[in-house]
């Protein structure tokens, strides 16, 4: 993002209750335009999930540590044309989330004019402890209704990995028709295009 203009002060986002009038929706090139002029910046934390700003949850050390290890423990797996990207944005119909990590197709210079679109992701990854229930509603609708293949929530309270697959895609209830959950002492399949490159060890994630 731009950093021409300075950060929005904290009374943007106001403290009162959620207003009973008529709240604006913003399109994904409303937001895109707000980014290019500096209305927003990188010093704001928010991220356009359907239509809405929202404030992206602040991060304790247990997740930024397991965010590193994840990125470390997938990058062997890639083929040649995958990628893993980390906290950048993803590019849908009516949001632009930015999951903790993603795996992505192609090389890191064919995004150097937009970010990737759902059907270039192979697999996202949220990690999960205050965040947890907005990635189990929200984040989880908006990549289902992507069709993004494959959804991992690290949910660090329960200490396992939620594993969405099979996403409906647009319709009522965008939702994934599967989920297994994979505890320490397991390994999950590492799955892209359809075809499984790597196992990785729950361990090896988990704190």
């Amino acid at each position: 993002m731009s950093a021409a203009a300075p950060p929005i002060p904290p009374t943007f986002y106001g403290s009162g209750p959620v207003p009973d009038e008529p709240i604006m929706r913003f399109t994904v090139d409303q937001y895109h335009e707000m980014i290019d002029k500096g209305i927003l910046t990188d010093d704001d934390p928010v991220e356009l999930l359907e239509g809405w700003l929202v404030i992206k949850m602040s991060k304790n050390p247990p997740h930024s540590v397991v965010s590193q290890l994840i990125r470390e423990a997938i990058g062997p797996l890639l083929p040649t044309d995958w990628f893993v990207s980390s906290q950048e944005p993803i590019t849908t119909k009516t949001s632009e989330p930015e999951p903790d990590v993603s795996v992505v197709k192609g090389r890191r210079r064919d995004y150097l004019k937009r970010h990737p679109f759902p059907h270039e992701v192979g697999l996202l990854v949220e990690v999960s402890d205050a965040s947890v229930d907005r990635d189990r509603t929200i984040k989880k609708r908006i990549y289902a209704q992507a069709r993004i293949p494959v959804y991992w929530i690290v949910n660090l309270i329960d200490k396992l990995i939620e594993v969405s697959t099979d996403p409906t895609g647009p319709g009522k209830k965008p939702d994934y028709r599967k989920r297994q959950d994979f505890k320490p002492g397991e390994s999950i399949p590492v799955v892209l295009g359809g075809k499984k490159v790597g196992l990785l060890a729950v361990s090896e994630i988990l704190p």
